[in-house]
């Protein structure tokens, strides 16, 4: 089973108690925050939250507040999130990089929790918050270095689809088996990158799509090398092995299926193109590094050994292979 729902609340605590449960709960979440209740002498605030796979759902609520995060870069592998606020009630301000986003119910805002930030509340806001690991993100083969801070609606379009997810998944969340969760995550997570995606350009570089045929490039440029392997192509993209693996399996197959058929097909065409080339010559100028495996696995493809194919179109040629 998935995660439980865990509740807190600062309510009916002395002051300075609330600003402590308050920094400590947010601390668990996503790092340290400096927290200000602004005029009020008290900071009325509930969470609830839970854990599907390796995403952090929350729910909150809090009275007149500011919350800052004042780490730099240089420590920003100890917040290594992204994450994505759907606001729900009240408006809040934030502030990132000189850059100043007003947020109203209906808005959504992704942004990089490890670059200093600021975010102030005047009154009661309540939202729901998905705290992504960048580590997810980059098997997808995105780069943080330039991420800006982006807001978008969650009221139309794939930003509303994704919004409806989230809150089915934080109401689902602990129905669902160990197996289910990481499924709902990796469906939450491409959900709610096409809103991104949509709001910023820099998002398309390393979309699914735009990766499949990326790694399909690499692999038809290195088609010869013997060494061709999962890991070189995972690091040329540089996203995960996992995320690889993921691609091709939507597609049907697995990345050495892929690299294997693309090989026998280039072989198969050179045998019948030419007549001068032995058997084993195209086999091994394609990457395989076995005459009897070459044979085998041409048979398995394509009905008929390699043989048949050079003689039929050759006139019987001695071919080096059955």
């Amino acid at each position: 089973m998935s995660d439980a729902v865990h509740s807190l609340s600062t309510v009916g605590l002395g002051p300075k108690r609330q600003i402590q449960i308050w920094s400590d709960a947010l601390a668990d979440l996503c790092g340290h925050f400096d927290i200000d209740p602004l005029e009020s002498s008290k900071l009325d605030a509930r969470i609830n939250y839970t854990i599907v796979s390796q995403l952090k759902l929350c729910q909150i609520e809090v009275s007149q507040h500011r919350i800052a995060q004042t780490v730099s870069r240089s420590k920003g592998s100890k917040h290594p999130y992204v994450k994505l606020l759907f606001q729900t009630y009240g408006v809040s301000y934030f502030e990132q990089n000189g850059c100043q986003i007003e947020i109203n119910p209906g808005d959504c805002l992704a942004y990089d929790v490890s670059c200093p930030h600021t975010i102030v509340s005047p009154a009661l806001t309540r939202h729901e918050v998905v705290i992504v690991p960048k580590a997810l993100l980059r098997e997808r083969g995105f780069q943080f270095g330039k991420m800006h801070a982006c807001k978008l609606s969650a009221r139309t379009g794939t930003g509303r689809i994704a919004y409806d997810f989230v809150h089915a998944a934080f109401n689902e969340a602990t129905k669902l088996s160990a197996n289910s969760a990481v499924g709902v995550a990796d469906s939450l997570i491409d959900l709610l990158l096409l809103p991104l995606r949509e709001a910023d350009s820099s998002f398309d570089r390393a979309g699914p799509e735009a990766m499949y045929v990326r790694a399909q490039a690499f692999i038809n440029e290195h088609l010869r090398d013997p060494d061709l392997s999962i890991d070189q192509i995972s690091s040329a993209l540089g996203c995960t092995k996992r995320y690889l693996h993921m691609l091709f399996s939507e597609r049907g197959m697995t990345v050495s299926d892929h690299i294997w058929r693309e090989r026998l097909l280039h072989c198969r065409q050179e045998l019948e193109a030419h007549a001068g080339k032995t058997i084993t010559d195209v086999a091994f100028s394609w990457g395989f590094s076995s005459s009897s495996h070459f044979s085998r696995v041409f048979r398995k493809c394509f009905g008929i050994v390699p043989s048949a194919v050079h003689k039929s179109l050759h006139g019987g040629l001695p071919s080096d292979a059955a």
